[in-house]
Parts: C-alpha cells; sequence; structure tokens
C-alpha cells in the first residue's frame, strides 16, 4: 500500500486567504475612493468656494469695506470676546471634571457623566429660551437682577453664559477616556515618594493629557465663535452691542447685502480651516498619547522619576 506525501503550507495558504480577505478588487477601492472625494467635493469644498466667489464678487475693495465695516469689526471683537472667556472657563470646568471622573470613586459620578452629556442633547435654541426663563426680565430671576441694574439677556453676559453652556462637555469628553485608562498607579507613586496634590496634578497627571485637553479646546473654541441658536435667542441682533459674527451674517443676508454677509461668511470660514488644521495635528498627538497610555497600563509601566519632585 503506497501513501501519497502531503506537504502543508499553513502558513503560506493562511497569508494568502487573509490577504484575498483583506485586499479588495481594484475597481472596490476606486469606487469607494471616488464617492468619498465627490461627496467631499459637493458638500465641503464647493460650498467654500462658493462663499469666497460670493464674497468676491464685487471685487476686493468691496470685500474688505465689509470686513472693516464699523458692526462687523464689532461682531469681531464681540466673538473673539465670548471665545476668549468661555474657552478657558470651559477649559477650567471640563479639566476639573475630567480629574474628578478619571482619577476618583464617589457617589453621583453617573450622575455628574451624564450631566456633562447634557449640552449635547439639549437644542441650542431650548438652551437659549432656558436662559431666558431664569435671566429674562419676566423669568425667575429677572426682577431681581433689573432691580440690581444688572443685565444678563439680551446683552454680553447672556452670550458668555450660553456659550458657556453649549461648549464645556468638549473639554471634558477629550480627557476623560485618557484618564481613565491612564488609571491611578502614576499618581499612587507619586503620592508613596512624598509629592502634594498640586505636584502631582502638574508634574505627573497634566503632562498626560495636555495633549487630548488643547485638542478639547480647539474643539471648544470652534463651537464658542459658530454658535448660532442659543446666542441668537439671548442676544437680542443689536447690531453693533450683541451681534456674533454668525448673527451679522444671518443680518446682512436678510437686509440682501449679499457680498457683505459672505465677506464676513468668509472669515468664519478661514478660522475653520485653521481650526481644522489644529484639529489634525493635534488628534494625532491625542491617539499616540491614548496609545502610549494604554501600553503603559498593560505592562504596569511606573512613574517615571524625572516626573517625582523631592520632598
Amino acid at each position: 500500500m503506497s501513501t501519497t506525501p502531503i506537504t502543508l503550507h499553513g502558513p503560506a495558504v493562511s497569508s494568502r486567504r487573509c490577504d484575498s480577505l483583506t485586499t479588495e478588487p481594484w475597481w472596490v477601492r476606486g469606487l469607494l475612493i471616488g464617492t468619498t472625494l465627490v461627496f467631499l467635493g459637493v458638500f465641503l469644498f464647493l460650498p467654500l468656494a462658493a462663499v469666497f466667489a460670493q464674497a468676491l464678487s464685487k471685487g476686493m475693495e468691496a470685500y474688505f469695506h465689509a470686513l472693516v465695516d464699523s458692526d462687523a469689526l464689532a461682531a469681531i471683537r464681540l466673538t473673539l470676546l465670548v471665545a476668549a472667556i468661555a474657552v478657558p472657563a470651559s477649559a477650567l470646568v471640563g479639566l476639573a471634571a475630567a480629574w474628578a471622573i478619571g482619577k476618583f470613586q464617589f457617589v453621583g459620578r453617573s450622575l455628574l457623566i451624564t450631566l456633562i452629556d447634557l449640552p449635547f442633547t439639549v437644542s441650542p435654541v431650548i438652551a437659549g429660551l432656558i436662559f431666558v426663563l431664569l435671566f429674562g426680565r419676566q423669568g425667575w430671576l429677572g426682577p431681581w437682577l433689573d432691580t440690581h441694574g444688572i443685565p444678563i439677556i439680551f446683552a454680553v453676559p447672556g452670550i458668555i453664559l450660553v456659550t458657556l453652556f453649549v461648549t464645556f462637555p468638549f473639554v471634558a469628553r477629550e480627557v476623560i477616556p485618557l484618564m481613565q485608562a491612564q488609571g491611578t498607579e502614576e499618581e499612587e507613586a507619586a503620592r508613596v515618594l512624598g509629592a502634594s496634590g498640586w505636584q502631582i496634578f502638574r508634574r505627573v497627571t497634566f503632562p498626560n493629557v495636555k495633549w487630548a485637553l488643547l485638542y478639547g479646546v480647539i474643539l471648544c473654541n470652534a463651537r464658542a465663535m459658530g454658535e448660532f441658536g442659543a446666542v441668537s435667542v439671548v442676544s437680542g441682533h443689536i447690531r453693533g452691542c450683541t451681534n456674533t459674527m454668525p448673527l451679522h451674517v444671518e443680518i446682512l443676508y436678510n437686509d440682501y447685502e449679499f457680498a457683505a454677509a459672505f465677506a464676513v461668511a468668509s472669515l468664519l470660514a478661514m478660522l475653520a480651516v485653521v481650526t481644522l488644521m489644529a484639529k489634525s495635528l493635534v488628534e494625532w498627538r491625542v491617539t499616540r498619547a491614548r496609545e502610549a497610555a494604554i501600553a503603559d497600563q498593560q505592562l504596569g509601566a511606573p512613574t517615571p522619576l524625572s516626573l517625582i519632585p523631592n520632598p
């Protein structure tokens, strides 16, 4: 009885099968890439090009005149002022909330996480109406505020408050997953070596989350400068006083000043492009930081001695 030797090529066969499963035909790849490029062209690049084309439709002189108009300059200043106040405040609140949730266990932790997500689930217009109900002249606190001469609604403080409401989750939502992935081993090691709470945060916790924090700040700033719904409800649309850039664009468009409206809109678009570039750069760094944190946690890497202050 003769037997035929059987040669097994397990690894090679397995490799070929994996290649066949993970490598699509060229026409499938081309179709997917082409569909993506068409989608980006129609819904991103074409509208962006249309904005700049409309903004420059009456020439460069009219374009710059629309940007240096007194009402436009007031809207730009107010937008930058609101962002300069709301973004750092949101970053501090978000970082504190992320530190508490990511590093500690306490009663009400799940409730705090739910409250952080609340601005994502509430329409900005509804948020603006809530603030009108609270601080408006006929609202719960309105009579007291009016008696003491403290304007909130239809004034700059109201715009700052609603901007804070819609922007503060961005920082927390970026930092919380990273802090949870890192765990508390490094902080505990620093505490054993005699570091104080502030030293632990400054030398151990903060360096590990700085890129995620910056990423959240960029998203927060983009939302603060582009917010329309909530700001529209509480601003009163007072030209030169309570109009931000998005509201100023709406007013110009409703007044049939299309070139001027698109000129201001083009400035917002340029800010959006810069924000997108910064976001892409920081997103890459955040991804690397998260991967490093997970790898360190799996390997049980101790806290670097250079990060631990001398007691």
